[in-house]
């Protein structure tokens, strides 16, 4: 019994109510005009459809009144784009409005059947309802006078389900909308990743240099020395921080610039960082680099600020080679550093190395990270022109 009441507790049912109510407004207004004609705004809904705007209502109505307080992103709110959608939203009108009058006739007549029976068990004689016209009074008829009240109540949940159902159907998202919201996902997915990278790589570099620099200054036991130390820490801190608030404005949401993002031509910051911590950089860069495009150029930077994060994290301060060519709009970018104490180890599965294979992917490029056959390890990655 209490699963057979529930609709009446639900705000949803008189919602739906009134949304099938609305098309026999225009209807009772027309039969005020011409009640011989009521196939007329039926008729005329069918041009209406057309109109794309009208989509965009109806879809508007469905969220509101069919699934209130829902997240219910079944029903499209954009304009018909294509004479598919536009057909679809013709039928969808025409439903509504045979489900309107279905819906107007059962809570106008049964109620009145209601009444009536009511009447007929009280001893009065119904001449305006044919089922009833020949009946003749008997208090038994107050026995089937809440009949109709459940049917109506049923009839009017059952055709507000039905209605949610047509509307999923025909104001649902078309094909082209539906690879619209799957793109526009994956765009959210992939800069969540980037952002994710950004982090690693940024704050994962400042913190590398920050820790072997505090090691080497306890180690040098040199004033000098450790002066040195803290203006490397102090100056990559800064550069974090600056990273750390970008990334965080785009977590935001806020409107920044690209050109705010470091670039390739800034690469002689991360070179003095890394010098600076006690690493031998022999660095040649040759080619336009400036002439890069700006994805390639943003996105070379952070390779090459994630490679360097490593040699410092897991080499130490050692040599290391660093080439960055750029040849017909084409970006090779390579790193190579000695393994400490000759050691071989296998090609890292962290989350820096899948990041900067991730990067090369995106941009159609790809990468290779791991020792080679001199016994260095080796960071080579090529990223295509454009």
């Amino acid at each position: 019994m209490v699963r057979f009441l529930r609709p009446l507790l639900r705000g949803t049912t008189y919602t739906r109510l009134l949304h099938l109510w609305v098309p026999m407004l225009v209807v009772s207004v027309w039969a005020l005009i011409d009640d011989t004609k009521l196939w007329v705004p039926a008729a005329v809904l069918v041009p209406v459809g057309f109109i794309p705007a009208v989509r965009t209502g109806e879809g508007v109505q469905a969220r509101l009144l069919l699934t209130p307080g829902s997240e219910d992103s079944a029903f499209s709110v954009a304009p018909s784009a294509t004479w598919r959608d536009r057909l679809r939203t013709v039928v969808w009108l025409e439903l509504r409005m045979l489900l309107g009058a279905l819906t107007t006739g059962v809570c106008v007549w049964l109620p009145i059947l209601t009444v009536e029976l009511v009447r007929l068990a009280l001893g009065h004689r119904i001449g305006d309802i044919p089922v009833l016209r020949d009946a003749a009074p008997h208090w038994a008829y107050a026995l089937l006078a809440p009949l109709p009240l459940l049917a109506a109540y049923g009839a009017v949940v059952g055709l507000g389900v039905l209605a949610t159902a047509g509307a999923r159907a025909f104001l649902g998202p078309s094909a082209v909308e539906r690879l619209s919201a799957l793109e526009e996902r994956t765009e959210q997915l992939l800069e969540r990743n980037r952002v994710a990278r950004e982090l690693h790589d940024s704050i994962g570099h400042a913190l590398t240099v920050a820790v072997v620099q505090a090691g080497a200054a306890r180690a040098a036991n040199s004033p000098e020395f450790t002066d040195r130390a803290l203006t490397a820490i102090e100056e990559t801190g800064r550069a974090a921080l600056e990273d750390l608030e970008r990334v965080l404005g785009v977590l935001r949401e806020a409107e920044r610039p690209l050109s705010s993002r470091p670039t390739l031509t800034d690469a002689d910051r991360l070179l003095e960082s890394a010098r600076a911590s006690g690493s031998k950089i022999d660095a040649e860069i040759t080619g336009p680099v400036e002439a890069l495009p700006g994805p390639v150029s943003r996105e070379g930077y952070r390779i090459l600020q994630e490679a360097l994060t490593n040699v410092l994290r897991h080499a130490g301060a050692v040599p290391a080679r660093v080439r960055v060519e750029v040849a017909d709009g084409a970006l090779t970018l390579e790193v190579r550093n000695p393994l400490p104490d000759g050691r071989r180890v296998t090609p890292g599965r962290g989350s820096g190395l899948r990041g900067i294979r991730e990067r090369a992917a995106l941009l159609g490029g790809r990468a290779h990270t791991g020792p080679d056959e001199a016994g260095d390890w080796q960071v080579r990655v090529e990223l295509p022109p454009g």
